[in-house]
């Protein structure tokens, strides 16, 4: 067996920390790793400074042979022969609070120093280590000097992996149990479902290749158990370490959960973790991570490890209910908990955004010096993937407003020399956009493909006085700290894009009235997502509505190497009537004169069967309009409209409404691309029928234009990009709440003239072959009715 690699910062973390939780003040290097200031420094250096050295060295931890390694910052080679390790730490924090953590940088440091010694072919008795701290935005740099012996750092070294032993041997231990299990369990079903098989197959030989792969499959063969059946198995052969499952919704989160659940019940063991949002499991609500807030923060990790040890040996699949159950055991903190426990589990499920959100994606898994490619074995799944690409587009965008500086200067009233440097920087960006807004002119907006560096060196200042005056004493209490660190937080996102900007973003400068704001925002997701991938040793993208395939292998990070696959639905197409009535247009200029066809188109189609439908419209405004135009003709129909803003409870009340057993036809008017559009599963009789008003465009808008303008420039199909598929997606999901499972029946019926030209026509999926074109809502009523 080859011997298992372990990073060092992973054993100095999980061994040496201690002491509380607290984030009240972020750190933006932990968002960008500060790596300019690093190759600044770096290069400061001289010629005898070596820098990036790439160390390893073969161990033994409680009997298990474990090739530890990590990368130096620095040698430096001293005149007399000498050694120094330099390891350099940048931060935004002030020097004295980020250097509390000064025990642990230098247990990293001194492992660096005991590989050196142990690889270097000149053998020296004694090491030199430094610890060089920089303040990014100050520039100031402080350096601490230790020297260690060789037998100093032997025994500090043995004992660290020593005190690691713990989590190796319930590793060791814990996969061997695993792979045997794997091996052991059969597809839980008696048989593959149509189409479900050759999901199987095309996951693990995409695994097994180190392949990226695209699956649009239809509803019904089921995607999830697809996905992680397989990579499971890849698991147990050592084709991979540990399996992310993303996605964008709870729901199918916890279908990811219950494909685990219903392999353990043949005899499955994996260690399955569901993250979930700090502010969804907090006990007290997410006040504050810090002692002064939550009584959990003080001390946790004096605590943590006893109770990763105790989640871990009594449960396989681990819950947010588990977590939250032990974190109230041992006092800690559920989310971070969650976190840590994640380190040591097989199956990880979450939100896209825990590896492609540059604020909080999982860095201890995908840090420059983590897993990653082939060495890491990481296996992406990611469902409902046709969400992917706006995820990522908004992730990547930051906006700051003129109205937010304005407001901060104003409520600054002491005259303080601790909040004159606040308040001179957020009026020196409200002043500016002041000029910028006269420039403008009133209700105009402008894009530059260039960054504003007059603007950005505003915002680093702004950066600097924030950080100068949060850790303040007494500040966490005063009035305007949540202001502050609200607006701290989006000045650093806005920094931050800034250092990787590049040809997939635009500057946008927006005026409206008296307000002007600065954008930077994403047009292309699919470099960033593509570098996100690269993290991992294969990457499944699934959906049911992946179309066309070609242009979502493109937008999510492909390229024609990687591997597209569509699979039909597996259900009795003629268990699906379809039909598209392309005698209205719903273009805007159209929408007056088009309430009436479409109210008695509507009728026409919930009139065929009784039962309960739902009818989707391209936004609130028209949606209401025709809900006026039917109920003044129809009002024997029983109707319910979404609203805006709802909350939990009234969308989980909209959806009780569609009871299987209603003796009336209910009628739901909602808005496509919605809530209630996709992601919901109201199988059997709770929907019957759904009636799709529009094609879905995205509303034209400045910066849909922008989108367009960018891939006519990048492959000739903007209008397709910003415009047509992402709208076609919308129709697509709409119709998919019809037929759930293989005993339902139902009618979808589309409404918009465009649905009859070639270019929406091709995008028609494979099982709509039978679809009726219409003219009228009076050749819908002669063809066949359904039969209750």
């Amino acid at each position: 067996m080859e011997p298992i690699k372990i990073a060092v910062r992973k054993i100095v973390e999980q061994v040496m920390r201690s002491g509380d939780i607290d984030n009240r003040y972020a750190d933006s290097s932990a968002m960008y790793a500060g790596a300019s200031a690093h190759r600044r420094i770096q290069r400061s250096m001289g010629e005898n400074y070596q820098k990036e050295v790439s160390l390893s060295l073969e161990a033994e931890i409680d009997g298990e042979s474990v090739i530890v390694q990590g990368r130096a910052d620095g040698v430096i080679t001293l005149p007399d022969g000498g050694i120094v390790i330099d390891e350099i730490k940048t931060t935004s924090l002030p020097l004295e609070r980020f250097r509390a953590d000064e025990k642990a940088h230098l247990g990293q440091a001194k492992c660096y120093a005991h590989m050196y010694l142990r690889q270097a072919e000149e053998k020296h008795s004694r090491i030199g280590v430094q610890l060089t701290y920089c303040q990014m935005e100050t520039g100031e740099i402080q350096r601490q000097s230790y020297s260690f012996t060789a037998e100093e750092l032997e025994e500090f070294f043995a004992g660290l992996l020593e005190d690691y032993g713990v989590f190796i041997r319930f590793e060791r231990e814990w996969k061997q149990t695993r792979d045997s299990s794997i091996k052991a369990t059969p597809f839980p079903y008696p048989s593959y479902r149509k189409g479900q098989r050759e999901m199987a197959v095309a996951v693990y030989r995409t695994i097994e290749h180190n392949k990226k792969l695209y699956v649009q499959a239809a509803t019904g063969i089921g995607k999830t158990l697809s996905a992680l059946f397989p990579s499971i198995k890849a698991l147990g052969e050592s084709l991979g370490e540990k399996i992310f499952y993303l996605t964008a919704k709870t729901v199918t989160r916890t279908a990811a959960e219950d494909a685990v659940r219903l392999m353990a019940e043949k005899g499955l063991r994996v260690k399955s973790v569901t993250l979930r949002a700090k502010d969804k499991i907090c006990p007290f609500g997410a006040p504050g991570c810090n002692p002064d807030f939550c009584e959990y923060a003080e001390g946790h990790y004096d605590r943590v490890n006893g109770a990763i040890l105790d989640i871990l040996e009594n449960n396989d699949l681990i819950t947010p209910e588990i977590t939250a159950e032990y974190s109230n055991k041992h006092r800690v903190c559920p989310h971070e908990t969650a976190l840590d426990v994640a380190l040591w589990s097989d199956v990880i499920v979450g939100d896209y955004n825990h590896v492609f959100d540059p604020t909080v994606y999982l860095r201890r898994f995908f840090s420059e010096n983590e897993g990653g490619g082939e060495s890491g074995g990481y296996i992406f799944l990611i469902d409902e993937a046709h969400n992917l690409a706006d995820r990522v587009r908004d992730m990547y965008t930051a906006k700051l407003s003129k109205s937010q500086f304005l407001k901060l200067k104003n409520e600054i009233k002491d005259k303080a020399k601790e909040t004159a440097g606040l308040k001179r920087a957020a009026g020196e960006i409200n002043k500016y956009l002041l000029e910028v807004r006269k420039a403008l002119g009133a209700e105009r907006r402008s894009a530059e493909k260039e960054l504003d560096a007059e603007f950005l060196t505003l915002v680093n200042a702004f950066i600097a006085a924030a950080e100068d005056w949060l850790p303040g004493a007494g500040h966490s209490g005063h009035n305007l700290h949540e202001e502050v660190l609200t607006l701290y937080f989006e000045a650093l996102m806005f920094a931050g894009l800034s250092e990787i900007y590049n040809g997939c973003f635009i500057s946008i400068t927006d005026v409206f009235g008296s307000e002007a704001s600065r954008t930077l925002f994403c047009l292309d997701p699919s470099e960033i997502i593509s570098r996100r991938l690269e993290k991992a040793r294969a990457a499944v993208m699934f959906s049911a509505t992946l179309t066309p395939l070609p242009y979502y292998r493109e937008i999510l990070g492909g390229d024609e190497e990687d591997f597209i696959l569509g699979i039909p639905s597996p259900f009795d197409r003629e268990r699906l009537f379809i039909a598209a009535d392309y005698g209205v247009s719903t273009k805007y200029a159209d929408r007056e004169n088009s309430r009436l066809p479409i109210a008695e188109a509507v009728y026409a189609a919930v009139s065929r069967q009784k039962g309960n439908y739902m009818a989707f419209f391209p936004s609130y405004e028209y949606m209401a309009q025709v809900y006026e135009t039917f109920t003044g003709r129809y009002g024997e129909i029983n109707t319910i409209v979404q609203k805006t803003g709802m909350s939990e409870e009234e969308r989980r009340d909209f959806l009780l409404r569609f009871d299987a057993e209603n003796s009336e036809t209910l009628l739901g008017f909602c808005v496509l691309g919605g809530i209630f559009s996709e992601g919901i599963d109201l199988v059997g009789g709770r929907l019957i029928g759904s009636i799709i008003v529009g094609v879905g465009m995205p509303k034209l808008s400045f910066r849909q234009d922008l989108i367009k303008d960018y891939f006519n420039e990048k492959n000739g199909r903007g209008f397709d990009f910003a415009y047509v598929f992402p709208g076609m997606n919308k129709v697509l999901q709409a119709a998919g709440r019809v037929i759930r499972a293989e005993e339902d029946s139902g009618t979808v019926l589309l409404i918009d003239s465009r649905f009859n030209t070639p270019k929406y026509r091709t995008l028609f999926p494979d099982h709509w072959s039978h679809i009726k074109m219409i003219k009228n809502a009076d050749e819908l009523e002669q063809l066949n009715p359904a039969h209750d």
